[in-house]
Protein backbone atom coordinates (compact mmCIF):
# COMPACT_ATOMS: atom_id res chain seq x y z
CA UNK A 1 0.00 0.00 0.00
CA UNK A 2 1.51 3.31 -1.12
CA UNK A 3 0.30 5.36 1.84
CA UNK A 4 2.89 8.09 1.26
CA UNK A 5 2.36 8.76 -2.44
CA UNK A 6 3.26 12.35 -3.41
CA UNK A 7 4.76 13.05 0.05
CA UNK A 8 8.16 14.71 0.43
CA UNK A 9 10.05 13.32 3.45
CA UNK A 10 13.29 14.73 4.88
CA UNK A 11 15.10 12.23 7.10
CA UNK A 12 18.22 12.97 9.13
CA UNK A 13 20.85 10.43 10.18
CA UNK A 14 19.81 8.43 7.12
CA UNK A 15 23.16 6.94 6.06
CA UNK A 16 22.68 3.90 8.28
CA UNK A 17 20.69 2.35 11.10
CA UNK A 18 17.20 3.57 11.92
CA UNK A 19 17.43 6.54 9.56
CA UNK A 20 18.24 4.33 6.61
CA UNK A 21 15.47 1.92 7.62
CA UNK A 22 12.97 4.78 7.79
CA UNK A 23 14.07 6.14 4.41
CA UNK A 24 13.79 2.74 2.72
CA UNK A 25 10.31 2.06 4.09
CA UNK A 26 9.00 5.54 3.27
CA UNK A 27 10.38 5.19 -0.24
CA UNK A 28 8.69 1.80 -0.50
CA UNK A 29 5.44 3.46 0.57
CA UNK A 30 5.66 5.97 -2.28
CA UNK A 31 7.36 9.02 -0.74
CA UNK A 32 10.10 11.09 -2.28
CA UNK A 33 12.82 10.71 0.34
CA UNK A 34 15.53 13.26 1.07
CA UNK A 35 18.27 11.61 3.11
CA UNK A 36 20.62 13.76 5.19
CA UNK A 37 23.66 12.71 7.19
CA UNK A 38 27.12 13.91 8.24
CA UNK A 39 28.40 10.68 6.67
CA UNK A 40 29.01 11.07 2.92
CA UNK A 41 27.75 7.51 2.51
CA UNK A 42 24.26 8.99 2.60
CA UNK A 43 24.52 9.79 -1.10
CA UNK A 44 25.29 6.14 -1.90
CA UNK A 45 22.28 5.04 0.13
CA UNK A 46 20.07 7.53 -1.71
CA UNK A 47 21.43 6.35 -5.06
CA UNK A 48 20.64 2.74 -4.13
CA UNK A 49 16.98 3.68 -3.79
CA UNK A 50 16.85 4.96 -7.36
CA UNK A 51 14.22 7.48 -8.36
CA UNK A 52 12.50 9.68 -5.76
CA UNK A 53 15.59 9.79 -3.54
CA UNK A 54 18.27 12.39 -2.94
CA UNK A 55 21.18 12.54 -0.49
CA UNK A 56 22.51 15.58 1.36
CA UNK A 57 25.70 15.90 3.38
CA UNK A 58 24.63 17.71 6.55
CA UNK A 59 25.76 18.34 10.12
CA UNK A 60 22.44 18.94 11.87
CA UNK A 61 24.14 20.68 14.79
CA UNK A 62 25.25 23.58 12.55
CA UNK A 63 22.47 26.06 11.92
CA UNK A 64 24.06 27.63 8.84
CA UNK A 65 24.32 24.24 7.13
CA UNK A 66 20.75 23.30 8.04
CA UNK A 67 19.45 26.66 6.83
CA UNK A 68 21.27 26.32 3.51
CA UNK A 69 20.07 22.76 2.89
CA UNK A 70 16.55 23.74 3.93
CA UNK A 71 16.54 26.55 1.38
CA UNK A 72 17.87 24.20 -1.29
CA UNK A 73 15.21 21.60 -0.53
CA UNK A 74 12.31 24.07 -0.63
CA UNK A 75 13.57 25.56 -3.89
CA UNK A 76 13.92 22.12 -5.47
CA UNK A 77 10.77 20.41 -4.14
CA UNK A 78 8.51 23.24 -3.06
CA UNK A 79 7.73 21.80 0.35
CA UNK A 80 8.48 19.14 2.96
CA UNK A 81 5.48 17.14 4.12
CA UNK A 82 7.31 14.89 6.59
CA UNK A 83 10.32 15.69 8.77
CA UNK A 84 12.03 12.85 10.59
CA UNK A 85 14.58 14.03 13.16
CA UNK A 86 16.56 10.83 13.60
CA UNK A 87 20.21 11.95 13.74
CA UNK A 88 21.68 11.12 17.13
CA UNK A 89 24.80 10.09 19.03
CA UNK A 90 25.50 8.00 22.12
CA UNK A 91 28.76 7.57 23.99
CA UNK A 92 29.06 5.15 26.90
CA UNK A 93 30.54 7.00 29.87
CA UNK A 94 29.39 7.52 33.45
CA UNK A 95 28.52 10.92 34.86
CA UNK A 96 31.62 10.91 37.06
CA UNK A 97 33.86 10.82 34.01
CA UNK A 98 31.81 12.86 31.57
CA UNK A 99 33.30 16.26 30.79
CA UNK A 100 31.49 19.29 29.46
CA UNK A 101 32.67 18.74 25.90
CA UNK A 102 31.12 15.28 25.71
CA UNK A 103 27.95 16.55 27.39
CA UNK A 104 27.71 19.31 24.80
CA UNK A 105 28.42 16.87 21.96
CA UNK A 106 25.31 14.88 22.88
CA UNK A 107 23.28 18.05 23.33
CA UNK A 108 24.33 19.67 20.06
CA UNK A 109 23.51 16.66 17.89
CA UNK A 110 20.52 15.15 19.69
CA UNK A 111 18.73 18.29 20.83
CA UNK A 112 20.03 21.25 18.84
CA UNK A 113 20.02 19.16 15.65
CA UNK A 114 16.35 18.34 16.18
CA UNK A 115 15.63 22.00 16.94
CA UNK A 116 17.51 23.24 13.85
CA UNK A 117 15.75 20.98 11.37
CA UNK A 118 12.35 21.66 12.88
CA UNK A 119 12.90 25.42 12.82
CA UNK A 120 14.01 25.42 9.20
CA UNK A 121 11.07 23.41 7.81
CA UNK A 122 8.28 24.41 10.19
CA UNK A 123 7.49 27.81 8.61
CA UNK A 124 6.66 26.15 5.27
CA UNK A 125 4.53 23.52 7.02
CA UNK A 126 2.66 26.26 8.85
CA UNK A 127 2.18 28.16 5.61
CA UNK A 128 0.74 25.11 3.85
CA UNK A 129 -1.20 24.19 7.03
CA UNK A 130 -0.10 20.58 7.01
CA UNK A 131 2.88 18.50 8.04
CA UNK A 132 4.20 15.59 10.02
CA UNK A 133 7.13 15.88 12.43
CA UNK A 134 8.54 12.63 13.78
CA UNK A 135 11.30 12.80 16.39
CA UNK A 136 13.39 9.84 17.47
CA UNK A 137 13.56 9.84 21.24
CA UNK A 138 14.32 6.57 23.05
CA UNK A 139 13.24 4.35 25.91
CA UNK A 140 16.58 5.44 27.40
CA UNK A 141 15.83 8.57 29.38
CA UNK A 142 12.03 8.75 29.28
CA UNK A 143 11.59 5.16 30.52
CA UNK A 144 14.83 3.48 31.56
CA UNK A 145 18.60 4.04 31.73
CA UNK A 146 21.63 1.79 31.55
CA UNK A 147 24.91 2.64 33.29
CA UNK A 148 27.01 5.12 31.36
CA UNK A 149 24.14 6.51 29.27
CA UNK A 150 23.75 9.84 31.03
CA UNK A 151 24.43 12.01 27.96
CA UNK A 152 22.10 10.03 25.76
CA UNK A 153 19.35 9.66 28.38
CA UNK A 154 19.37 13.35 29.22
CA UNK A 155 19.11 14.49 25.62
CA UNK A 156 16.54 11.90 24.50
CA UNK A 157 14.31 13.02 27.36
CA UNK A 158 14.68 16.56 26.07
CA UNK A 159 13.66 15.43 22.58
CA UNK A 160 10.45 13.98 24.01
CA UNK A 161 9.62 17.22 25.83
CA UNK A 162 10.36 19.21 22.70
CA UNK A 163 8.03 16.97 20.69
CA UNK A 164 5.11 17.60 23.03
CA UNK A 165 5.72 21.36 23.01
CA UNK A 166 5.85 21.43 19.20
CA UNK A 167 2.70 19.30 19.02
CA UNK A 168 0.57 21.72 21.01
CA UNK A 169 1.95 24.81 19.30
CA UNK A 170 1.36 23.46 15.79
CA UNK A 171 -1.96 21.63 16.24
CA UNK A 172 -3.97 24.63 14.93
CA UNK A 173 -2.00 24.34 11.66
CA UNK A 174 -2.93 20.70 11.05
CA UNK A 175 0.64 19.67 11.86
CA UNK A 176 1.31 16.65 14.03
CA UNK A 177 4.44 16.00 16.08
CA UNK A 178 5.11 12.58 17.59
CA UNK A 179 8.03 10.82 19.19
CA UNK A 180 9.21 7.28 18.54
CA UNK A 181 10.84 5.63 21.56
CA UNK A 182 12.86 2.67 20.30
CA UNK A 183 14.30 0.04 22.56
CA UNK A 184 17.30 -1.94 21.37
CA UNK A 185 17.40 -2.01 17.57
CA UNK A 186 20.30 -3.72 15.77
CA UNK A 187 21.99 -0.57 14.49
CA UNK A 188 25.61 0.59 14.20
CA UNK A 189 25.01 2.72 17.32
CA UNK A 190 24.02 -0.32 19.38
CA UNK A 191 26.93 -2.31 17.95
CA UNK A 192 29.27 0.53 18.92
CA UNK A 193 27.88 0.50 22.47
CA UNK A 194 28.40 -3.26 22.61
CA UNK A 195 31.99 -2.76 21.44
CA UNK A 196 32.58 -0.16 24.17
CA UNK A 197 31.07 -2.50 26.78
CA UNK A 198 33.05 -5.60 25.82
CA UNK A 199 35.78 -4.95 23.24
CA UNK A 200 36.86 -8.60 23.33
CA UNK A 201 33.41 -10.03 22.57
CA UNK A 202 30.79 -7.39 21.63
CA UNK A 203 28.49 -10.07 20.22
CA UNK A 204 28.15 -11.48 23.72
CA UNK A 205 26.70 -8.12 24.78
CA UNK A 206 24.19 -8.25 21.91
CA UNK A 207 23.17 -11.77 22.93
CA UNK A 208 22.73 -10.64 26.54
CA UNK A 209 20.50 -7.76 25.44
CA UNK A 210 18.36 -10.12 23.38
CA UNK A 211 17.94 -12.53 26.31
CA UNK A 212 16.49 -9.72 28.44
CA UNK A 213 13.90 -8.72 25.83
CA UNK A 214 10.58 -10.61 26.10
CA UNK A 215 10.46 -11.08 22.32
CA UNK A 216 13.95 -12.58 22.47
CA UNK A 217 15.62 -10.41 19.85
CA UNK A 218 16.67 -6.90 18.95
CA UNK A 219 14.48 -4.92 16.60
CA UNK A 220 15.26 -4.21 12.96
CA UNK A 221 15.60 -0.69 11.49
CA UNK A 222 12.80 -1.35 9.02
CA UNK A 223 10.46 -1.99 11.95
CA UNK A 224 11.12 1.57 13.09
CA UNK A 225 10.51 2.55 9.47
CA UNK A 226 7.04 1.02 9.36
CA UNK A 227 6.02 2.89 12.52
CA UNK A 228 7.43 6.16 11.16
CA UNK A 229 5.64 5.62 7.84
CA UNK A 230 2.34 5.16 9.68
CA UNK A 231 2.85 8.36 11.67
CA UNK A 232 3.63 10.17 8.40
CA UNK A 233 0.49 8.92 6.70
CA UNK A 234 -3.01 10.37 6.52
CA UNK A 235 -4.19 7.46 8.67
CA UNK A 236 -2.38 9.01 11.64
CA UNK A 237 -3.91 12.47 11.22
CA UNK A 238 -5.44 12.53 14.73
CA UNK A 239 -2.31 11.41 16.58
CA UNK A 240 -0.11 14.16 17.97
CA UNK A 241 2.10 14.65 21.02
CA UNK A 242 2.29 10.88 21.44
CA UNK A 243 5.07 8.62 22.69
CA UNK A 244 5.20 5.57 20.45
CA UNK A 245 7.05 2.80 22.28
CA UNK A 246 8.66 0.13 20.08
CA UNK A 247 10.92 -2.10 22.16
CA UNK A 248 9.87 -5.74 21.87
CA UNK A 249 8.56 -5.50 25.42
CA UNK A 250 11.96 -4.69 26.90
CA UNK A 251 10.52 -2.14 29.35
CA UNK A 252 7.77 -4.49 30.57
CA UNK A 253 9.60 -6.63 33.18
CA UNK A 254 9.90 -5.29 36.70
CA UNK A 255 12.80 -7.68 37.31
CA UNK A 256 14.87 -10.15 35.31
CA UNK A 257 14.49 -12.94 37.84
CA UNK A 258 10.99 -13.18 39.35
CA UNK A 259 8.87 -15.89 37.70
CA UNK A 260 11.72 -17.21 35.59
Amino acid sequence: MNSLNNKIAFITGAAKGNGEGIARVMHEKGATVLLADIDEKVKEVAASLGERACGYHLDVSKWDEVKEIGKEVIEAFGRVDVLVNNAGVARLIGIGNMDDDLRDFHYQVNVVGTWNCTKVFLPKMMEQRSGRIINLSSVTGPRVADPGMVGYAMTKSAVLGFTKAVAIDTAPYNITANAILPGYIRTPMVEHTAQETNPQDPEKVIEGIAEAIPMGRLGRPEEIGYLAAFLASDEASYITGSEMLIDGGSTLPETNTVGR
